[in-house]
């Protein structure tokens, strides 16, 4: 049975928590650094136990658990689940169970219908695709019928695993999109790893396709979420980050890594 954790102290001057099942969330940990970056992070990534999308709810749910736990022991002030399958399985329970402000994740599908016309594919883990809290709002949508929903599991592997590698990097998009995505107008993706492959999905569309991600509406849930509390960081001390890795040191240096390739993107977008 699940019991609520009433003995957390909330404290603005905490570290912000956030978790994925690897490295994908670092994407929306980026998002974060941007619209909050006053506020120090602890990231925690699962790549041990990646890809979640494959594995049973509960299964999930667990993992997901454990996370919390470990950041709470961090004495963090609230969590971003930045993983489109835990926050599908998991994160009612997750709020039921803790008392902190915790803040999941929702595929950019209400931005793409509004600005995109035609069909709309959603790329994203089969469990993502399957859960209710997904179908529920697809349902609830009006155009709806223009959601096509394809789970494309291959792609956490390649940003797990071979996100330095640019040339498999461009065939492993190329080959998914040839099969799988040929005549869409607007692709949505719903797996935050999935980000990484931005710019080589947009260079196989020649740049003339939509991309939408929901990193920033989650980044600002977070920030209203914390003002809403109070819980804003307002003092002077340079912003900390602290990155863990189930899997072993040499991902905690490419999750770095993988930071520095945002920013410099970001950098170069705005030059």
């Amino acid at each position: 049975m699940d019991l609520r954790w009433w003995c957390i102290i909330l404290d603005k001057n905490s570290k912000i928590g956030v978790f994925d099942s690897g490295l994908g969330g670092l994407s929306v940990l980026h998002t974060l650094q941007t619209i909050l970056p006053q506020e120090s992070y602890v990231y925690f990534g699962d790549s041990m136990n990646a890809p979640y999308g494959v594995k049973t709810r509960e299964d999930v749910f667990e993992l997901s658990k454990a996370i919390c736990d470990a950041l709470i022991e961090k004495n963090v002030k609230a969590i971003v689940i930045a993983c489109n399958t835990a926050t599908s399985a998991a994160v009612e329970r997750l709020r039921a169970l803790y008392d902190i402000p915790i803040v999941g994740m929702e595929p950019a599908i209400k931005p793409a219908l509004k600005h995109a016309t035609g069909q709309i594919a959603v790329l994203a883990t089969e469990m993502t695709l399957k859960e209710e809290k997904f179908l529920k709002l697809v349902e609830s949508l009006e155009d709806g019928y223009r959601i096509e929903k394809i789970p494309a599991p291959e792609w956490v592997d390649c940003v797990e695993n071979h996100m330095f590698d640019q040339d498999y990097v461009n065939v492993s998009v190329k080959t998914f999109l040839d099969k799988y995505v040929p005549k869409s107008n607007a692709i949505v993706l719903g797996c935050t790893h999935f980000v990484f492959l931005r710019n080589a999905i947009s260079a196989y569309y020649h740049g003339k396709i939509e991309i939408f991600d929901g990193n920033m509406g989650t980044a600002l849930q977070l920030k209203n979420t914390l003002a809403s509390r109070g819980l804003i960081y307002d003092g002077e001390a340079p912003p900390t980050l602290e990155i863990i890795n189930t899997k072993s040191e040499d991902y905690v240096e490419k999750s770095y890594e993988l930071l520095s390739i945002l920013r410099k993107e970001k950098e170069w977008t705005q030059s």
